[in-house]
Order: C-alpha cells, then sequence, then structure tokens
C-alpha cells in the first residue's frame, strides 16, 4: 500500500475491494496515518475516530469478502463537519460556548452514509458558528492551513472538510453551505463541491432565520464521487421538517456529460462584483475552452442588484438570535468578530427582518424568471484566490460582501443548487473555480454539466502542483 492510494476514487476503491487487491481495513488504516501525518499542518480535524472507524472498516472488509457490499459507498472514507451530530462525539460549532456533551444520535446525514457502509474517519472544523468564508477561531490551536499552500487558508465554512479532501484525508467530505460554505473551500482548494437545492439532504436541530439558507453536501475530488455520495446523502429522514420529498433511489444513474444543447449564460458580474484581473482571465479561458468544444455559451450581464443593502441586517440579524441562546456571561468566549457583529444585529427590527424576506422572494422570482431563458448559468466561483491564513474576514481589505460570497450567495437565498469545480490555475499556483448553477431540482443537469467540464478543462485529481506542495 502506497500513500497515493489516498486519493483513489469511489469506483476504483469498489474495483479493487472487489477483487480483494485491497480491503477497507488496509484503505482506513492507511487514511488515519496520512492523518497522523498531515493534519498536524494543516489543522483541519477537529476529532479523530481511530477506533470506530477501523471498526467500521473491518465490518466493510467481511462484506466486501463475502461479496455483499452495502453499496458502492461501502468502505468508503469519509469526514463531517462539526456542525452536525456525529454520535459519541460532542458537536462543538467551532465554539468554546457549546458543550463537550457528546451526540446522543447521529444526524440524518450521518446516519446515511453509515448505513451505506461509509468510514468515518473523524470531524473537520470550522469557524465559529460557521460564520464567516475562512477556518479558524476560538476552540482552534491556530488556523486551518489550504495543502496548496499552508501560508494560505482553505476557505470556510467547511475549510477542514476541503482541507481534508484536497490532502488526501478521506475519499469525500460532508459540508454544508449557507452562503457558499461548500463552494468557497471547494473552490480555494482544486475541488469539486456541490451544494444542492434546499431540503434535498435531510438534516435536524436547524433553528432560526440561517435554517433556511443551508444546505448539505458532499465536497469530492471527482464529480461522478459527488455524484455517488448525494445519492446516499439525499435518502429520507423524518426529523426535517424542512425536506424535500424523497426522490427515487436511482434519481442520479446513468449520468452523462452533457452541456452541449443547453442554454448557457455566462455571468462574470453579479450584483455589480466581478473577479480580479487574474481570476477572470481564468474563468474567461475555461469558458472558451468550453465554447471549442460545442458548448452554446453567451456573456450576459448580471441578472441581479447588489446584495448587502438588502441582506446584511438579515446576516447579523440571524447572529444576533445565536448570540442571544448563549448565557452572557459566556459573550466573552466569542470568536470577537462574531460578538461585534452579533451586537450590530441587537438592533435589527422586525420590519428589516420582513423585508429581507420579501427581497429574498423577490430574488428567487428574478432567478425563476431568468432560467426560462437559461438552462444553466455559469459564474465565477469567488473574486480572488485562497487569501492568507491571518486574513481578518469582512474587514476593509477582506469585506465578506466584496471579497467572499457574491457569487454564492445568491443561491442560499433562493435555495437554487450550484456547485463548483477547478478550471485552472493562479500564476502563484493556487486554484480557480468555476461556478454552475440551475434551477431548483436541477442536481441532476448541474452534475452532468459538471461531467462535461470535468473532461473538457482536464483538471488532474490530484493534482501535480498539490502533490509537490504536500511533500
Amino acid at each position: 500500500m502506497i500513500e497515493s492510494d489516498c486519493f483513489l476514487t469511489i469506483a476504483e476503491l469498489g474495483e479493487r475491494y472487489a477483487a480483494g487487491t485491497t480491503t477497507p481495513s488496509a484503505i482506513a488504516e492507511l487514511n488515519l496515518q496520512r492523518l497522523s501525518r498531515i493534519d498536524p499542518v494543516i489543522n483541519a480535524m477537529q476529532v479523530v475516530d481511530a477506533e470506530g472507524a477501523l471498526a467500521a472498516a473491518e465490518a466493510s472488509t467481511l462484506r466486501w469478502r463475502d461479496g455483499a457490499p452495502l453499496g458502492p459507498l461501502d468502505g468508503v472514507t469519509v469526514t463531517i463537519k462539526d456542525n452536525v451530530d456525529v454520535a459519541r462525539f460532542p458537536t462543538r460549532h467551532g465554539s468554546l460556548t457549546t458543550p463537550d456533551t457528546p451526540a446522543a444520535h447521529d444526524s440524518p446525514v450521518v446516519a446515511r452514509l453509515r448505513e451505506a457502509g461509509a468510514v468515518i474517519l473523524g470531524k473537520t472544523r470550522l469557524p465559529e458558528f460557521g460564520w464567516k468564508g475562512l477556518t479558524d477561531g476560538p476552540l482552534q490551536d491556530g488556523p486551518t492551513r489550504n495543502p496548496w499552500n499552508r501560508a494560505m487558508s482553505p476557505g470556510g465554512s467547511s475549510g477542514g472538510a476541503a482541507a481534508c479532501v484536497a490532502a488526501g484525508i478521506g475519499t469525500i467530505a460532508f459540508g454544508n453551505d449557507g452562503g457558499g460554505s461548500i463552494r468557497i473551500p471547494a473552490n480555494l482548494c482544486g475541488l469539486y463541491g456541490i451544494k444542492p437545492t434546499f431540503g434535498r439532504v435531510p438534516h435536524h436541530l436547524q433553528e432560526g432565520m440561517f435554517a433556511t439558507l443551508v444546505s448539505g453536501g458532499p465536497i469530492a475530488r471527482t464529480v461522478a464521487d459527488a455524484a455517488t455520495t448525494l445519492a446516499v446523502m439525499a435518502r429520507p429522514d423524518d426529523r426535517d421538517w424542512f425536506a424535500l420529498p424523497p426522490v427515487p433511489d436511482d434519481w442520479l444513474s446513468g449520468l452523462r456529460p452533457r452541456l452541449n444543447g443547453l442554454r448557457i449564460a455566462y455571468a462574470p458580474v453579479l450584483g455589480g462584483i466581478g473577479a480580479d484581473d487574474e481570476v477572470r482571465a481564468i474563468v474567461d479561458g475555461a469558458i472558451e475552452t468550453l465554447r471549442r468544444q460545442g458548448a452554446a455559451i453567451t456573456e450576459v450581464p448580471s441578472p441581479i442588484g447588489e446584495l448587502k443593502g438588502r441582506f446584511e441586517a438579515y446576516w447579523i440579524g440571524a447572529f444576533a438570535r445565536r448570540m442571544r441562546l448563549i448565557p452572557k456571561d459566556r459573550w466573552g468566549d466569542l470568536d470577537p468578530a462574531f460578538r461585534d457583529l452579533a451586537e450590530r444585529g441587537m438592533a435589527v427590527t422586525t420590519d428589516q427582518i420582513l423585508d429581507a424576506e420579501a427581497a429574498r422572494a423577490a430574488l428567487g422570482r428574478e432567478f425563476a424568471i431568468f432560467h426560462r431563458d437559461w438552462d444553466l448559468l455559469l459564474t465565477p466561483t469567488m473574486p480572488h484566490v485562497a487569501p492568507p491564513v491571518e486574513t481578518i474576514y469582512h474587514c476593509q481589505a477582506y469585506d465578506r460582501w466584496r471579497d467572499s460570497v457574491p457569487f454564492t450567495l445568491p443561491f442560499n437565498l433562493t435555495g437554487q443548487p450550484a456547485s463548483t469545480a477547478p478550471c485552472g490555475l493562479s500564476a502563484s499556483g493556487l486554484p480557480v473555480g468555476l461556478q454552475v448553477v440551475g434551477p431548483k431540482y436541477a442536481e441532476r443537469l448541474i452534475l452532468e454539466a459538471g461531467l462535461a467540464i470535468e473532461a473538457a478543462l482536464g483538471f488532474a485529481q490530484p493534482h501535480p502542483v498539490l502533490l509537490k506542495a504536500l511533500g
């Protein structure tokens, strides 16, 4: 066994398990060895469950030996973001103010993954309450680092999840996305990530205004791995009041690359915000490559206006509600920047919240009308490549609305599915992503477009630049 086996796809693992040339136990041990070597440097794991992973892998090994695997995820290593419950471990949300009491039950997505035979390595880091597009905070001893360049951030809030997959720690990761928290770190770490339609992947214990913004989904190295995983994650669970009706078991079967024949819009600017010159040039180049391969892509002006004026109060008002749930004598333990925004949010009025809810509905209608003419929308995923780990989030130099979420947040507000795929490298060797957005319920179309984009752009997984950085 060699460490490069940590980068095998789900299909490659299944072939080897079936042939008996490796076992889930061997792969789990290899992943844990790699984790012990690399995680002290990238700081992506909140808790490691070596004992549980090895026990799950042993059970999977026996099923494969007997020719009775539970499905394609049987024996596949997975990490879980530490804002959903994994039985026997606390759910800390990246905060010192949360209890260290172990969860009594698995969250829906963890339950579905276990039922499918996945091997859970542990839980990954996030910023406090997932509030920002970087991964650092009071619960962490130092920031999570980007495997492509350890001086840079992997983004957030699923930064630990993306850093693990990029570093070869786990084949896939579960993340969730309330403003870009799957797509931002997947983009900055050179991965594929998909935020499905709101309600597609069941969750529970979500409350408040963010409960209707957040969608869970996979972060993976390939589109096929993401599709295989999403099919399992989306299986029903009646604990989620917001869940969509269950989909058929075969809803993502038989995917094929698909761009030709689709009406595709490309918006390099959304809400008045565009990418910097280098990112714009790389994304433009990817668009031209797709056109040369037959895709009909039309550049369009932004279909929406600016976001900050309509939704700033909504954002900080939700933080205020979260802070009110924490005893006041613990507020000093909060991330000072989060606390500052939450205290500002205390002044948000009911009318401001209701105005923002109305603006969300209007935004949804705007995109529904847009998709009458366009099957898919392409944009840059982010305006810039990965920022330094010491970056202060939502400050004059790195503003949330301008530098982090302008391309991703609109589709949390509308509930539409959206993905990111790597489309090139900057001069400094950092990944740039291309976002694919569809109308509600169009995950299959987005994944098929993703397969075509992946084939056309030929971004290596794992990439030689990344492997050199990992050493």
